[in-house]
Protein backbone atom coordinates (compact mmCIF):
# COMPACT_ATOMS: atom_id res chain seq x y z
CA UNK A 1 0.00 0.00 0.00
CA UNK A 2 1.63 3.37 -0.64
CA UNK A 3 0.41 6.99 0.56
CA UNK A 4 0.05 10.37 -1.82
CA UNK A 5 1.41 12.94 0.02
CA UNK A 6 -0.74 16.24 0.53
CA UNK A 7 1.14 18.81 -0.24
CA UNK A 8 -1.61 21.46 0.47
CA UNK A 9 0.00 24.40 2.76
CA UNK A 10 -2.36 24.83 5.69
CA UNK A 11 -0.44 28.08 7.62
CA UNK A 12 0.75 26.83 10.53
CA UNK A 13 -0.12 29.68 13.10
CA UNK A 14 -3.18 31.87 11.73
CA UNK A 15 -2.65 35.09 11.45
CA UNK A 16 -4.73 36.91 13.86
CA UNK A 17 -3.70 34.70 16.57
CA UNK A 18 -0.45 36.57 17.00
CA UNK A 19 -0.83 39.96 14.62
CA UNK A 20 2.09 42.18 13.84
CA UNK A 21 2.38 45.59 15.61
CA UNK A 22 1.84 48.35 13.15
CA UNK A 23 4.06 50.54 14.40
CA UNK A 24 7.00 50.30 17.36
CA UNK A 25 7.58 52.76 19.62
CA UNK A 26 11.03 53.80 20.75
CA UNK A 27 11.55 53.38 24.79
CA UNK A 28 13.34 56.15 26.90
CA UNK A 29 15.34 53.86 27.22
CA UNK A 30 16.05 53.06 23.47
CA UNK A 31 16.26 56.87 22.99
CA UNK A 32 19.56 56.52 25.10
CA UNK A 33 21.20 54.42 22.89
CA UNK A 34 23.56 55.01 20.06
CA UNK A 35 22.22 54.81 16.18
CA UNK A 36 24.24 51.56 16.21
CA UNK A 37 22.96 50.29 19.05
CA UNK A 38 19.31 51.02 18.57
CA UNK A 39 19.33 49.57 15.00
CA UNK A 40 20.80 46.37 16.72
CA UNK A 41 18.20 46.40 19.17
CA UNK A 42 15.54 46.69 16.22
CA UNK A 43 17.07 43.54 14.41
CA UNK A 44 17.14 41.59 17.33
CA UNK A 45 13.72 43.11 18.16
CA UNK A 46 12.66 41.90 14.50
CA UNK A 47 14.10 38.58 14.53
CA UNK A 48 12.08 38.31 17.75
CA UNK A 49 8.87 39.20 16.17
CA UNK A 50 9.52 36.94 13.46
CA UNK A 51 10.78 34.17 15.62
CA UNK A 52 7.23 34.24 17.36
CA UNK A 53 4.93 32.01 14.93
CA UNK A 54 7.91 29.22 14.69
CA UNK A 55 8.06 29.60 18.89
CA UNK A 56 4.14 29.27 19.08
CA UNK A 57 4.69 26.21 17.13
CA UNK A 58 7.48 24.40 18.70
CA UNK A 59 5.45 25.36 21.92
CA UNK A 60 2.48 23.23 20.95
CA UNK A 61 4.36 19.95 20.13
CA UNK A 62 6.58 20.83 23.58
CA UNK A 63 2.83 20.97 25.04
CA UNK A 64 1.83 18.15 23.64
CA UNK A 65 5.09 15.82 24.29
CA UNK A 66 4.79 17.33 28.23
CA UNK A 67 1.08 16.51 28.16
CA UNK A 68 2.36 12.69 27.14
CA UNK A 69 4.74 12.61 29.97
CA UNK A 70 2.85 14.09 32.19
CA UNK A 71 -0.23 11.15 31.97
CA UNK A 72 2.06 8.65 30.95
CA UNK A 73 1.94 5.37 32.88
CA UNK A 74 4.30 2.43 33.38
CA UNK A 75 2.77 0.69 30.31
CA UNK A 76 1.06 3.63 28.50
CA UNK A 77 -1.95 2.29 29.61
CA UNK A 78 -3.59 0.55 26.40
CA UNK A 79 -4.69 -2.78 29.06
CA UNK A 80 -7.10 -0.76 31.05
CA UNK A 81 -9.36 0.34 28.15
CA UNK A 82 -12.13 -2.00 27.13
CA UNK A 83 -11.45 -1.48 23.45
CA UNK A 84 -8.22 -2.77 23.71
CA UNK A 85 -8.67 -5.63 25.59
CA UNK A 86 -11.33 -6.68 22.83
CA UNK A 87 -9.62 -5.78 19.90
CA UNK A 88 -8.55 -8.72 17.63
CA UNK A 89 -8.58 -9.55 13.44
CA UNK A 90 -8.91 -12.29 11.58
CA UNK A 91 -5.71 -12.17 9.24
CA UNK A 92 -5.16 -14.45 6.47
CA UNK A 93 -1.10 -14.46 5.02
CA UNK A 94 -1.73 -11.62 2.49
CA UNK A 95 -2.93 -9.39 5.19
CA UNK A 96 0.04 -10.44 6.94
CA UNK A 97 1.94 -9.13 4.25
CA UNK A 98 0.30 -6.06 3.85
CA UNK A 99 0.74 -4.97 7.64
CA UNK A 100 4.82 -5.89 7.17
CA UNK A 101 4.62 -3.43 4.55
CA UNK A 102 2.85 -0.44 5.77
CA UNK A 103 5.34 -1.53 9.43
CA UNK A 104 8.26 -1.38 7.04
CA UNK A 105 7.46 2.03 6.12
CA UNK A 106 6.73 3.25 9.23
CA UNK A 107 10.11 2.35 10.82
CA UNK A 108 12.44 3.28 8.35
CA UNK A 109 10.76 6.26 7.95
CA UNK A 110 11.24 6.82 12.20
CA UNK A 111 14.48 5.50 11.23
CA UNK A 112 15.68 8.48 9.08
CA UNK A 113 13.99 10.75 11.49
CA UNK A 114 16.22 9.28 14.21
CA UNK A 115 19.22 9.79 11.90
CA UNK A 116 19.15 13.46 11.37
CA UNK A 117 19.11 14.05 15.41
CA UNK A 118 23.05 12.17 15.28
CA UNK A 119 24.33 14.07 11.76
CA UNK A 120 24.43 17.33 12.91
CA UNK A 121 24.05 20.25 15.04
CA UNK A 122 21.54 22.98 15.96
CA UNK A 123 22.52 24.51 12.92
CA UNK A 124 21.57 21.17 10.44
CA UNK A 125 18.47 20.40 12.51
CA UNK A 126 17.08 24.15 11.47
CA UNK A 127 17.50 23.62 7.73
CA UNK A 128 16.45 19.74 8.46
CA UNK A 129 12.96 20.76 9.15
CA UNK A 130 12.10 20.19 4.97
CA UNK A 131 12.27 16.65 5.30
CA UNK A 132 11.74 16.22 9.32
CA UNK A 133 7.98 17.63 9.62
CA UNK A 134 7.48 15.72 6.31
CA UNK A 135 8.95 12.41 8.10
CA UNK A 136 7.52 12.85 11.05
CA UNK A 137 3.60 12.77 10.04
CA UNK A 138 4.47 9.81 7.10
CA UNK A 139 5.58 7.62 10.27
CA UNK A 140 3.02 8.03 11.93
CA UNK A 141 0.55 7.93 9.16
CA UNK A 142 2.19 4.43 8.08
CA UNK A 143 1.71 3.44 11.63
CA UNK A 144 -1.77 4.37 12.15
CA UNK A 145 -2.10 2.67 8.54
CA UNK A 146 -1.30 -0.28 9.68
CA UNK A 147 -3.48 -0.61 13.01
CA UNK A 148 -6.57 0.80 11.04
CA UNK A 149 -6.32 -1.85 8.71
CA UNK A 150 -6.19 -4.61 11.79
CA UNK A 151 -9.72 -3.20 12.42
CA UNK A 152 -11.42 -3.52 9.10
CA UNK A 153 -10.47 0.06 7.25
CA UNK A 154 -7.95 -0.81 4.54
CA UNK A 155 -7.10 2.48 2.64
CA UNK A 156 -4.81 5.45 1.81
CA UNK A 157 -7.71 7.60 1.55
CA UNK A 158 -6.75 10.73 3.71
CA UNK A 159 -10.54 11.86 4.64
CA UNK A 160 -11.65 8.70 5.25
CA UNK A 161 -8.71 7.65 7.81
CA UNK A 162 -8.91 11.12 9.52
CA UNK A 163 -12.70 10.09 10.11
CA UNK A 164 -12.06 6.83 11.44
CA UNK A 165 -9.36 7.90 13.37
CA UNK A 166 -11.08 10.72 15.17
CA UNK A 167 -13.97 7.87 15.65
CA UNK A 168 -11.53 5.44 17.46
CA UNK A 169 -10.37 8.66 19.91
CA UNK A 170 -13.68 9.27 20.95
CA UNK A 171 -14.55 5.64 21.41
CA UNK A 172 -11.44 5.62 23.87
CA UNK A 173 -9.22 3.38 21.72
CA UNK A 174 -6.40 5.57 22.88
CA UNK A 175 -4.70 6.00 26.01
CA UNK A 176 -6.50 9.36 27.78
CA UNK A 177 -2.80 11.61 27.33
CA UNK A 178 -3.95 11.60 23.52
CA UNK A 179 -7.91 11.18 23.93
CA UNK A 180 -8.64 14.80 23.80
CA UNK A 181 -10.51 16.09 20.41
CA UNK A 182 -12.20 19.14 19.22
CA UNK A 183 -15.61 19.09 18.13
CA UNK A 184 -18.98 21.31 17.47
CA UNK A 185 -19.23 24.08 14.54
CA UNK A 186 -17.62 27.49 14.13
CA UNK A 187 -17.90 29.87 16.55
CA UNK A 188 -18.74 27.22 19.12
CA UNK A 189 -16.03 24.73 19.67
CA UNK A 190 -15.87 22.52 22.71
CA UNK A 191 -12.77 20.96 23.96
CA UNK A 192 -12.68 16.84 25.75
CA UNK A 193 -10.26 15.33 27.88
CA UNK A 194 -8.10 18.73 28.28
CA UNK A 195 -10.00 20.04 31.68
CA UNK A 196 -7.72 22.91 31.58
CA UNK A 197 -7.80 23.82 28.08
CA UNK A 198 -9.84 26.89 28.47
CA UNK A 199 -7.14 28.84 29.89
CA UNK A 200 -4.68 31.41 27.84
CA UNK A 201 -1.94 30.09 26.17
CA UNK A 202 1.04 31.94 26.56
CA UNK A 203 4.38 32.72 24.48
CA UNK A 204 6.03 30.20 26.70
CA UNK A 205 7.72 26.75 27.04
CA UNK A 206 5.34 24.87 29.02
CA UNK A 207 6.71 24.47 32.67
CA UNK A 208 2.94 22.58 34.46
CA UNK A 209 0.42 21.07 33.17
CA UNK A 210 -1.69 24.21 33.04
CA UNK A 211 0.28 25.60 30.47
CA UNK A 212 0.45 22.50 28.20
CA UNK A 213 -3.44 21.96 28.42
CA UNK A 214 -3.86 25.77 27.36
CA UNK A 215 -1.46 25.40 24.09
CA UNK A 216 -2.89 21.58 23.15
CA UNK A 217 -6.61 23.76 23.59
CA UNK A 218 -5.20 26.53 21.46
CA UNK A 219 -3.98 24.06 18.78
CA UNK A 220 -7.05 22.42 18.45
CA UNK A 221 -9.31 25.53 17.95
CA UNK A 222 -6.92 26.88 15.66
CA UNK A 223 -6.88 23.61 13.45
CA UNK A 224 -10.50 23.19 13.69
CA UNK A 225 -11.53 26.76 12.64
CA UNK A 226 -8.86 26.16 9.44
CA UNK A 227 -10.30 23.30 8.54
CA UNK A 228 -14.02 24.72 9.06
CA UNK A 229 -13.11 27.68 6.85
CA UNK A 230 -11.54 25.19 4.36
CA UNK A 231 -15.16 23.13 4.69
CA UNK A 232 -17.05 26.04 4.22
CA UNK A 233 -14.54 27.06 0.76
CA UNK A 234 -15.21 23.76 -0.93
CA UNK A 235 -19.07 23.28 -0.08
CA UNK A 236 -20.01 27.13 -1.41
CA UNK A 237 -17.65 25.74 -4.92
CA UNK A 238 -19.63 23.08 -5.52
CA UNK A 239 -22.90 23.87 -6.96
CA UNK A 240 -24.76 20.90 -5.59
CA UNK A 241 -23.88 21.51 -2.12
CA UNK A 242 -23.47 25.50 -1.65
CA UNK A 243 -25.85 26.98 0.84
CA UNK A 244 -27.85 29.49 -1.43
CA UNK A 245 -29.73 32.77 -0.53
CA UNK A 246 -33.29 32.06 -0.47
CA UNK A 247 -33.82 35.22 -2.59
CA UNK A 248 -31.40 35.24 -5.36
CA UNK A 249 -30.41 31.50 -5.52
CA UNK A 250 -26.92 32.94 -5.53
CA UNK A 251 -23.94 31.11 -3.03
CA UNK A 252 -24.48 32.47 0.59
CA UNK A 253 -20.90 35.02 1.03
CA UNK A 254 -22.20 35.82 4.55
CA UNK A 255 -22.71 33.17 7.13
CA UNK A 256 -24.83 32.88 10.39
CA UNK A 257 -24.38 30.50 13.16
CA UNK A 258 -27.09 28.27 11.99
CA UNK A 259 -25.25 28.09 8.37
CA UNK A 260 -21.91 26.47 9.91
CA UNK A 261 -23.76 24.28 12.01
CA UNK A 262 -25.09 22.87 8.69
CA UNK A 263 -21.59 21.66 7.31
CA UNK A 264 -20.33 20.67 11.27
CA UNK A 265 -20.75 17.28 10.11
CA UNK A 266 -18.23 17.22 7.53
CA UNK A 267 -15.70 17.94 9.82
CA UNK A 268 -15.91 14.99 12.33
CA UNK A 269 -13.70 15.35 15.44
CA UNK A 270 -10.33 17.09 15.56
CA UNK A 271 -7.77 15.38 17.37
CA UNK A 272 -4.11 14.55 18.00
CA UNK A 273 -3.88 13.07 14.10
CA UNK A 274 -5.43 16.82 12.14
CA UNK A 275 -2.71 18.71 14.79
CA UNK A 276 -0.04 16.58 13.37
CA UNK A 277 -1.51 17.08 10.11
CA UNK A 278 0.08 20.85 9.98
CA UNK A 279 3.44 19.45 9.48
CA UNK A 280 2.64 18.61 5.97
CA UNK A 281 4.05 20.94 4.34
CA UNK A 282 5.13 21.06 0.34
CA UNK A 283 9.12 21.07 0.48
CA UNK A 284 9.06 23.61 -2.49
CA UNK A 285 6.98 26.52 -0.24
CA UNK A 286 8.05 29.08 1.42
CA UNK A 287 6.22 28.52 4.14
CA UNK A 288 8.77 26.40 5.73
CA UNK A 289 11.30 29.10 5.38
CA UNK A 290 9.30 31.22 8.50
CA UNK A 291 10.59 28.47 10.38
CA UNK A 292 13.97 27.67 8.83
CA UNK A 293 14.64 31.47 9.69
CA UNK A 294 13.56 31.46 13.08
CA UNK A 295 15.40 31.72 16.26
CA UNK A 296 13.87 29.19 18.35
CA UNK A 297 15.42 25.96 19.57
CA UNK A 298 15.54 23.75 17.04
CA UNK A 299 16.91 20.48 18.95
CA UNK A 300 13.64 20.54 21.80
CA UNK A 301 11.83 20.87 18.73
CA UNK A 302 13.20 17.91 16.89
CA UNK A 303 13.00 15.69 20.51
CA UNK A 304 9.51 16.74 21.38
CA UNK A 305 8.93 15.70 17.61
CA UNK A 306 10.43 12.27 18.24
CA UNK A 307 9.04 11.64 21.64
CA UNK A 308 5.43 11.88 20.01
CA UNK A 309 6.34 9.32 17.39
CA UNK A 310 7.55 7.24 19.58
CA UNK A 311 5.05 7.24 21.78
CA UNK A 312 2.38 7.22 18.58
CA UNK A 313 4.28 4.38 16.64
CA UNK A 314 4.25 2.14 20.02
CA UNK A 315 0.02 2.36 20.70
CA UNK A 316 -0.41 1.27 17.19
CA UNK A 317 2.23 -1.40 17.19
CA UNK A 318 0.45 -2.93 20.47
CA UNK A 319 -2.44 -2.55 18.77
CA UNK A 320 -1.04 -4.42 15.60
CA UNK A 321 0.78 -7.01 17.73
CA UNK A 322 -2.08 -8.14 20.03
CA UNK A 323 -4.06 -8.21 16.61
CA UNK A 324 -1.00 -10.61 15.15
CA UNK A 325 -0.09 -12.56 18.24
CA UNK A 326 2.47 -11.89 20.01
CA UNK A 327 5.03 -14.39 18.21
CA UNK A 328 4.51 -13.90 14.95
CA UNK A 329 4.84 -10.36 16.09
CA UNK A 330 8.26 -11.01 17.77
CA UNK A 331 9.28 -13.51 15.00
CA UNK A 332 8.55 -9.79 12.47
CA UNK A 333 10.87 -8.16 14.45
CA UNK A 334 13.63 -10.72 14.29
CA UNK A 335 13.33 -10.18 10.62
CA UNK A 336 13.34 -6.90 10.07
CA UNK A 337 16.32 -5.39 7.60
CA UNK A 338 19.99 -5.24 8.36
CA UNK A 339 19.22 -1.08 9.57
CA UNK A 340 16.63 -1.98 11.75
CA UNK A 341 18.60 -4.53 13.26
CA UNK A 342 18.82 -3.61 17.44
CA UNK A 343 17.23 -0.38 17.33
CA UNK A 344 13.97 1.07 18.76
CA UNK A 345 12.07 -1.13 17.37
CA UNK A 346 12.96 -4.12 19.89
CA UNK A 347 13.44 -1.44 22.50
CA UNK A 348 9.37 -0.83 21.94
CA UNK A 349 9.28 -4.39 21.86
CA UNK A 350 10.52 -5.09 24.98
CA UNK A 351 9.48 -2.26 26.87
CA UNK A 352 5.86 -1.32 25.37
CA UNK A 353 4.46 -4.33 23.10
CA UNK A 354 5.60 -7.45 25.50
CA UNK A 355 4.76 -6.29 28.58
CA UNK A 356 1.21 -4.79 27.58
CA UNK A 357 0.54 -8.03 26.05
CA UNK A 358 1.80 -10.23 29.16
CA UNK A 359 0.44 -8.23 31.82
CA UNK A 360 3.70 -8.23 33.11
CA UNK A 361 6.88 -5.46 33.43
CA UNK A 362 9.39 -4.44 31.25
CA UNK A 363 11.99 -6.75 31.52
CA UNK A 364 15.69 -4.98 32.78
CA UNK A 365 17.88 -4.51 29.90
CA UNK A 366 20.91 -6.74 29.52
CA UNK A 367 24.31 -4.86 29.14
CA UNK A 368 27.62 -6.59 29.02
CA UNK A 369 30.34 -5.81 31.82
CA UNK A 370 33.12 -3.39 30.97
Amino acid sequence: MTTQPDTRIIPLIPAEVYPTPAVMAISPAEAMLSREEQEQQRLADENWRRSIPAQVFLNYFFAINYHLQEGEGPLGGLQHLPFFRQHQAELVEADVAALIKLLHTCWSTEYALRATAELGDDNFLRNALHWTFPQAYHTILSGLQAFLYTTGVRTNNGQVIRREVGRLVVKNAYPRPISFYAAGAYGDFSIHRLPLAGYKAGLHIASQEIDAQAQIGQFLRTTRKQKAITTRQQVQANPNTAIRSQKTGRPLDKWTAAHWQQITWRLGYTTIFDLLGRLRISQSSREIERYVEADIDFRLFHSSLLNIVSYLNGVHETYVAKALGLERYEQLVRELPTHLQNSFVQERLRTRVQPTLLGAEPAPELKMAA
